[in-house]
C-alpha cells in the first residue's frame, strides 16, 4: 500500500502555556488527520492544499485562543479506495493518538470514515465529499458536513437549468456512492420542476473513456446532458463531448459538480457560460480575497477551492469546539460544534444542525468569457447567492435518526 504520511508540528512553543485548560486533552496534544487524495484526479481540489488551508486555521485559532493548546496536523492519502481510508483511519484513533480526521473526499471513502469514527468516538470534520446521506441516513453524532451536498447541487444547479428551458435530462453518472447520490437528488429537482429525465448510464470511477457513453446521451437528444461526476471525470467528459461535437449540435453539458480548478484546466474558451452551484469563491469579497492570498502564497499561487476553504473552517470551529468543552472527546466536541454559532471570513455567520449539516450560502456562478476575465484566476461571476436556509435539505426531510 502506497500511503504517503506527513507530519507537522505546529505550536510547540505553546507547550508551556497549557494549564489546566488543556488538562482534558488526552496525550496533551490535539491531533487533527487531514485524509484525502493526494495524487489521483481529486488531488487538485483537496490534495496537498487542503493541509495548506487545516495549518492556516491553526494558526489563525492561536491567534485569538487562551487554552494553549499543542495541536498537530498530520496527513495521508486515502488513494479514493475505502478499504485504504478505513485503514488509516483505524491506525490513526488506535495508534497515533488522532482525535479527529478532516476533508475526506469521495462519497464511499467518507462513508466508511463516518462509521468508523462514530465506533472510535472520534470527531468526523468532512469537507470533500457530496452524498447528501452523510447528514440523512447515514448521519452520525461524530459527523459534520461541513463546505456542500449533493442536494445543494441539485437544487442550485438543476433547479436553474430546468427554469430556463432545459427539460430534458440525461445522466452521465459515476457509478459509486457519490454518483449515485448525484443523479437521485438531481433527477428529483427535475421531475419536481416538471422536466422530465430520457435515460442514464453509469461510467466506471475513475473513467478515460467517455466515448460509448456520450453518444448514448447524444442519441438520447435530451437538451441536457447532466454530468454526476467530479474532478478529471468531468474534465474528461466535457472535453470528449466536444470531439462528438455535442454542445455544436444544440444539446447542452451541466457539470452538476464543478470546480475552479475544473475550470482552469478546461480553459475559459470551452468551459465559458457553464454555470454551476459553489459554496466559495476565492474573489467573493475582501474578506475572502484576504485570507485566500495567505493560502496562495502556501500553495503555488493556486486559489483555494471550495473543498480547501471548507476544511480550513471546519477545522477552525472544531478547535474552537475543543476549547469551549475544554475536551477532544469526539462525540462531546461535536456537541458542542452544534450548540455554538460558527464564524469565519470564508463562510460567515452560520450553524450546524443536529443532523450534523453545516449551514451558510451557497452561490449560482457562471464561468466568464475570456475576454471577461482580468487575471489568470479571474474565472467566475456569482449570477445568485442562494440564502442559506434554501441551499441545503431542511432537517425533517433527510431521514437521519438524530433528528427528533
Amino acid at each position: 500500500m502506497k500511503r504517503k504520511l506527513t507530519s507537522v508540528l505546529v505550536g510547540a512553543a505553546l507547550a508551556a502555556m497549557a494549564g489546566a485548560a488543556s488538562a482534558q486533552i488526552s496525550d496533551g496534544v490535539v491531533k487533527i488527520g487531514v485524509l484525502n487524495d493526494m495524487s489521483g484526479l481529486y488531488a487538485d481540489i483537496a490534495g496537498p492544499g487542503s493541509v495548506v488551508a487545516a495549518k492556516l486555521a491553526v494558526e489563525d485559532f492561536q491567534k485569538t485562543s487562551k487554552a494553549g493548546l499543542k495541536i498537530e496536523i498530520v496527513s495521508a492519502d486515502h488513494q479514493n479506495k475505502p478499504d485504504v481510508g478505513s485503514t488509516v483511519a483505524r491506525q490513526w484513533y488506535d495508534t497515533q493518538q488522532v482525535d479527529a480526521i478532516a476533508d475526506v473526499p469521495t462519497s464511499s471513502v467518507a462513508l466508511a470514515i463516518s462509521q468508523v469514527t462514530r465506533d472510535k468516538g472520534k470527531a468526523f470534520l468532512n469537507s470533500g465529499a457530496a452524498t447528501s446521506d452523510l447528514t440523512g441516513k447515514a448521519c452520525s453524532p461524530n459527523t459534520v458536513h461541513w463546505t456542500y451536498d449533493t442536494w445543494m447541487l441539485a437544487n442550485g444547479t438543476g433547479a436553474a437549468i430546468v427554469k430556463t428551458g432545459g427539460d430534458s435530462w440525461f445522466f452521465l453518472t459515476a457509478d459509486y456512492a457519490f454518483g449515485h447520490a448525484l443523479e437521485r437528488d438531481t433527477e428529483a429537482v427535475v421531475l419536481k420542476n416538471g422536466g422530465k429525465v430520457l435515460g442514464k448510464v453509469r461510467h466506471p470511477f475513475p473513467g478515460q473513456d467517455f466515448s460509448s457513453f456520450l453518444l448514448q446521451a447524444q442519441a438520447s437528444k435530451a437538451k441536457i446532458i447532466g454530468l454526476a461526476n467530479a474532478g478529471g471525470d468531468t474534465i474528461n467528459s466535457i472535453k470528449q463531448a466536444a470531439e462528438f461535437g455535442i454542445v455544436a449540435g444544440g444539446q447542452n453539458l451541466a457539470g452538476m459538480l464543478m470546480f475552479l480548478t475544473d475550470v482552469k484546466a478546461l480553459g475559459l474558451q470551452t468551459s465559458q457560460g457553464l454555470i454551476f452551484t459553489t459554496s466559495f469563491y476565492w474573489d467573493r469579497d475582501d474578506a475572502s480575497r484576504a485570507w485566500s492570498k495567505r493560502f496562495m502564497d502556501q500553495h503555488g499561487g493556486k486559489p483555494p477551492t471550495m473543498v480547501q476553504a471548507g476544511v480550513y473552517g471546519a477545522v477552525l470551529h472544531y478547535l474552537k469546539a475543543v476549547e469551549a468543552a475544554n475536551t477532544d472527546d469526539g462525540t462531546k466536541v461535536v456537541a458542542k460544534m452544534k450548540e455554538l454559532p460558527t464564524d469565519d471570513p470564508l463562510f460567515g455567520k452560520g450553524t450546524v444542525r443536529a443532523d450534523g449539516r453545516k449551514i451558510h450560502p451557497a452561490y449560482l456562478v457562471e464561468v466568464k468569457k475570456p475576454a471577461e476575465s482580468k487575471g489568470p484566476w479571474d474565472l467566475l461571476k456569482i449570477r445568485t447567492t442562494i440564502p442559506a436556509d434554501q441551499a441545503f435539505r431542511p432537517l425533517a426531510d433527510g431521514g437521519c435518526p438524530l433528528v427528533k
